[in-house]
């Protein structure tokens, strides 16, 4: 018995390690491969009718849309950025070529750096009161009471209506012995009334409180589509595992809003970087340039003063900035936001 295993294992081995058995099978199976690759290769190589309708398809479709943003925005960029570079009224030729004075004299202005000032001091306000203040109201009306859809309703109105509506309105409340004046006379509270919109200390605020009276409700319904895509079935594990409804909030609901909060704010900083209407129409900037912002400047040096070619320059100083942060959120937040989306995909 012992010599018959032997002889068989002493076959089994030379069936391994015999190069003659092996080398057609692994010859066969190399050239199955070849055969595999050459084919995917020429499959790749060779484009087929459907492959050329569909990218001729893609091309009529992209096309249009194509055309449209060059000629109403590359355009525009291209020619502010040649009109910056000129001293010109905007009436007589393009002939005084001064290269980058206007640059120089923005920069170098004082009022404009005011100007810029007051942008960035309503993007930190957005971010630290509009943020917390949308985020709480949307988490209250996202839980289930009566009225619900009505509170939804009056809240977001504001921000449908007109900025330039919004503004006459608010220029005609805040107006000295005016309705806001009346009613904290009706309430004994005539000790806090102000010049709300004529004291140089408290006018950029006042215009905030309006701002924030008229984009609140944009933040606040952006902040409910989101809480539509977290799973209420985290909550209900959170609640039997005895977490209370802040610590729900806290621990599941505002992590998972990330992204949509990040959307907001780069929005609510870009629209505060660009804010004109509202403030053009109550104060035009003023009083004592109080409310100046880069875009009210820019008017008022551009046509008021008939210097175009320097509110132009005014215009790619603040196209700069504006791009300066959307590169910058592109680059730390929304990739990391898809990377996260892409990993939860995958899992």
């Amino acid at each position: 018995m012992s010599g018959v295993a032997g002889a068989g294992s002493q076959r089994d081995a030379g069936a391994v390690i015999d190069p003659t058995d092996a080398a057609p099978v692994l010859t066969q199976g190399t050239a199955d491969r070849a055969l595999a690759r050459s084919a995917v290769s020429r499959r790749a190589g060779r484009r087929g009718p459907s492959d050329w309708r569909k990218r001729l398809e893609i091309a009529v479709l992209v096309a249009p849309a194509l055309v449209l943003f060059l000629i109403f925005v590359v355009w525009p960029i291209v020619q502010a950025a040649r009109y910056s570079l000129f001293r010109w009224n905007g009436l007589e030729p393009m002939t005084n070529f001064i290269g980058l004075d206007n640059y120089k004299e923005v920069l170098g202005d004082t009022v404009f750096r005011n100007a810029l000032g007051h942008n960035f001091t309503i993007v930190v306000l957005s971010l630290l009161i509009q943020l917390p203040l949308g985020l709480g109201i949307a988490l209250l009306l996202n839980r289930k009471m009566r009225g619900r859809t009505v509170l939804r309703l009056i809240i977001f109105v504001p921000y449908v209506i007109a900025e330039v509506i919004a503004a006459v309105v608010w220029l005609l409340l805040l107006q000295p012995r005016g309705p806001l004046d009346a009613m904290l006379e009706a309430f004994h509270l005539t000790g806090i009334r102000q010049l709300w919109l004529a004291e140089p200390k408290i006018v950029l605020y006042t215009m905030f409180g309006v701002l924030t009276w008229k984009y609140l409700g944009f933040a606040i319904i952006l902040f409910l589509a989101g809480l539509q895509s977290v799973p209420i079935e985290l909550s209900e594990a959170a609640a039997l595992d005895g977490a209370s409804w802040w610590q729900t909030q806290r621990r599941i609901t505002i992590p998972l809003l990330g992204p949509t909060i990040r959307i907001w704010a780069f929005l609510s900083m870009i629209g505060s970087l660009q804010l004109f209407d509202m403030v053009w129409v109550m104060t035009h900037g003023g009083p004592g340039r109080s409310t100046e912002t880069m875009v009210t400047y820019m008017i008022s040096v551009g046509f008021d003063r008939n210097r175009l070619g320097y509110g132009t320059a005014v215009a790619i100083v603040l196209f700069a900035i504006s791009l300066g942060m959307a590169l910058l959120y592109q680059r730390f937040i929304l990739r990391r936001d898809n990377i996260e989306a892409d990993s939860g995909r995958k899992r």
